[in-house]
């Protein structure tokens, strides 16, 4: 009989990695986590959605989390500018500068049990959750670099990785790869596929002392997540509380609009800023704490996120633009739903491709339904606010922003707003057709 080290190999000690190896530790399997970086790292992300909840109370986590003193998040709202247009028919109500706003308890949400979810310092959150894993039983090591995986023996995949100047491995029954916007994996068996379309860019930042009352309505919102809109084609600035005191402000834009230098970055940072100019003087009066950061190649697929052996989880499967802060869910459900066809296929004994197929499939439902969501934001974003504030589909629109897009092949009210979109794109005379976007989905191809 073959001998291996450890059940599971997982590659990426993220959140992806360490909830799988929550579940499959909880589950009695033997994991191992290779990470390149050493704890606590930087990190953009961070907003979480209430999808999430039901995993960190799965695995033991959430309690932690609630006595970590991470800032609550009981809603969103997104901001425009007074040079929006002005709804009429059967959307009525919004102004051009308008201020549209949910809170998650409006619905209740199967298996989550709080009106909240989390902002956090990733750097913070990320380590605590990689020692819980730790604690559960799984062996963790970081620093080290994963070099490649060998699959030429079936049945018998070899993790290959570096410490210091000499290359070990080691033997698993199956490879997990939590690698993130690295894809190891992909990059290694040429599964990566590149969205042409969605090539948003990112440039971030944290101040202290920012006024996160300015662009809100009531006293209420002080720690939602904001979007605020700019005048700027398909570019908008999120704000996350990180602590009582410290707001994380990024600007995502085209990769067109976006300045290669240094000195480049920061001119056009402040300038979409000062496009919100009651943002831009509040940001002024604060003190920034941490360099400007930049983040690219914001959407891509895989052809396969799973094969003999192997499965991809988190953003080493899938990235999707995170506009309504998914990062972290898909991460932590990606390995909710990995979990359970590892957990059956080591009862089995056997780790092919088709032992991962109820994985592969809601996972790639899900994720579609987030990239059709996101396509009708940037396609037409005086939908969406049309949409949050209608009240036939409000409690729809909280389901998705609430993170539950894995049930529906296709959301009727997503169905309902593309159906519009086609009607605006083919009307020049529709009162929105000049508000329509230049981004769309139509160039990435359905399988992905």
């Amino acid at each position: 009989m073959a001998q291996f080290d450890f059940d599971i190999g997982i590659i990426g000690g993220g959140p992806a990695g360490a909830s799988l190896a929550s579940y499959l530790e909880k589950a009695g399997l033997s994991c191992v986590i290779f990470e390149r970086e050493l704890f606590p790292r930087p990190h953009v992300g961070e907003s979480f959605v209430p999808a999430s909840t039901r995993v960190f109370k799965e695995i033991g986590f959430l309690e932690k989390l609630d006595q970590a003193g991470f800032p609550k998040k009981y809603g969103g709202a997104w901001t425009t500018s007074g040079n929006g247009p002005i709804y009429t028919d059967s959307f009525e109500g919004l102004e051009p500068d308008c201020h549209v706003k949910i809170r998650f308890e409006e619905r209740e949400q199967p298996g989550v049990d709080r009106n909240y979810t989390f902002h956090v310092d990733r750097g913070r959150f990320d380590l605590m959750l990689l020692k819980h894993v730790h604690e559960l039983g799984a062996t963790v090591y970081e620093g080290i670099h994963v070099q490649r995986v060998d699959f030429s023996e079936p049945g018998r995949p070899q993790i290959h990785f570096t410490l210091g100047k000499k290359e070990f491995h080691t033997n698993v029954r199956l490879v997990v790869d939590a690698s993130g916007r690295r894809t190891l994996l992909g990059k290694q068996l040429k599964l990566r596929v590149q969205d042409a379309v969605f090539d948003q860019y990112a440039v971030h930042t944290w101040f202290e002392g920012y006024d996160r009352s300015v662009l809100a309505k009531d006293a209420t919102q002080g720690e939602y997540l904001f979007v605020h809109f700019l005048p700027l084609t398909n570019s908008w600035v999120w704000q996350i509380p990180i602590t009582e005191t410290v707001t994380s402000i990024g600007v995502v834009t085209q990769k067109k609009h976006f300045a290669k230098s240094k000195q480049e970055r920061e001119e056009f940072y402040w300038k979409c800023i000062e496009s919100r100019p009651e943002l831009a003087a509040e940001l002024r009066k604060a003190r920034q704490v941490r360099p400007l950061e930049d983040e690219g190649d914001y959407s891509y697929a895989m052809k396969q996120i799973c094969g003999d052996d192997f499965v991809l989880i988190g953003d080493a499967a899938r990235f999707v633009d995170p506009i309504f802060s998914t990062g972290v869910s898909i991460a932590v459900n990606s390995s909710r739903f990995a979990s359970a066809d590892i957990i059956r296929a080591a009862q089995t004994g056997s780790f092919k491709k088709e032992s991962f197929h109820t994985y592969e499939t809601t996972l790639r439902r899900g994720t579609k339904n987030w990239y059709d969501f996101i396509t009708v934001y940037y396609r037409l974003n005086a939908l969406f606010t049309a949409f949050v504030q209608d009240e036939r589909y409000r409690l729809d629109m909280i389901k998705l922003l609430q993170g539950d897009v894995y049930d529906d092949d296709a959301p009727p009210v997503l169905r309902k707003m593309q159906n519009i979109v086609s009607e605006v794109e083919r009307n020049e005379d529709h009162i929105w057709h000049r508000y329509l976007g230049e981004l769309t989905g139509n160039a990435f191809a359905p399988a992905f």
